[in-house]
């Protein structure tokens, strides 16, 4: 429940923007970010009346928010058991790869094009995630691990890319959950984000998408095998 609760008091501190937006979509927003920051976990049950009373918000524009969740493969419903968040399956990992690869690569490819201030938001997320593993943050270094991947994705330029890339990502922070340990999983890509960045700072877009493409498919691999042997 202390857990439980921490996240709804996330939710409860930004209500005040819900006037803003449209409601239901921005409900949405601070629930996807809850999963972005490993607050919220798979299997996890996202209690209704609870979050209503959290954000104040009525139930129809909760369920709409549920709903807009359960199209981005973020929540799923359970017939007369309530709305959970989704556990990634084996099938889904590959599939949400095979995307990355897509758009994270033409990102880097894209880099000559998009400014110095672009990549420094890349490099940004690096020392993110840097600061987090030396005070022992290792679900902070995932929130960062998220952050770079993203800063990568938005070198193309484009709002549909960014879109696009923060749902694919936000289920990617599902998948980091079937891993025993994240400071085992995270540590060894941390330097990989360093030097992808480096690479991108000094304009060696060849090498950086050749390291970027071997880092997914070395991480690709590492959860493939972790779903095996939990299955």
């Amino acid at each position: 429940m202390p857990a439980q609760e921490s996240w709804l008091d996330t939710l409860a501190a930004a209500r005040h923007g819900l006037d803003r937006s449209s409601t239901a979509a921005r409900v949405a927003d601070l629930l996807r970010e809850q999963i972005i920051h490993g607050r919220l976990v798979p299997g996890e049950r996202l209690p209704e009346e609870d979050l209503c009373r959290a954000v104040k918000v009525s139930r129809n524009t909760m369920r709409e928010a549920f709903r807009l969740l359960v199209q981005e493969r973020l929540l799923v419903h359970e017939f007369n058991r309530g709305v959970f968040v989704r556990r990634v399956t084996a099938e889904g990992l590959a599939d949400l790869y095979r995307v990355r690869r897509i758009l994270e690569c033409e990102g880097v490819r894209c880099a000559p094009s998009a400014g110095p201030g672009a990549i420094a938001r890349a490099g940004a997320a690096v020392a993110d995630g840097e600061r987090a593993a030396a005070a022992g943050d290792w679900p902070g270094v995932g929130t960062a691990d998220i952050h770079f991947h993203q800063a990568l994705a938005a070198l193309v330029g484009s709002p549909r890319v960014d879109e696009m890339t923060r749902h694919l990502l936000a289920e990617m922070r599902l998948v980091f959950h079937e891993m025993g340990s994240p400071r085992e999983f995270h540590e060894p890509y941390l330097a990989r984000n360093r030097r992808i960045h480096d690479l991108l700072a000094a304009g060696a877009v060849q090498d950086a998408e050749r390291e970027l493409r071997a880092y997914l498919d070395d991480a690709e691999a590492q959860l493939t095998t972790a779903y095996r042997e939990a299955g």
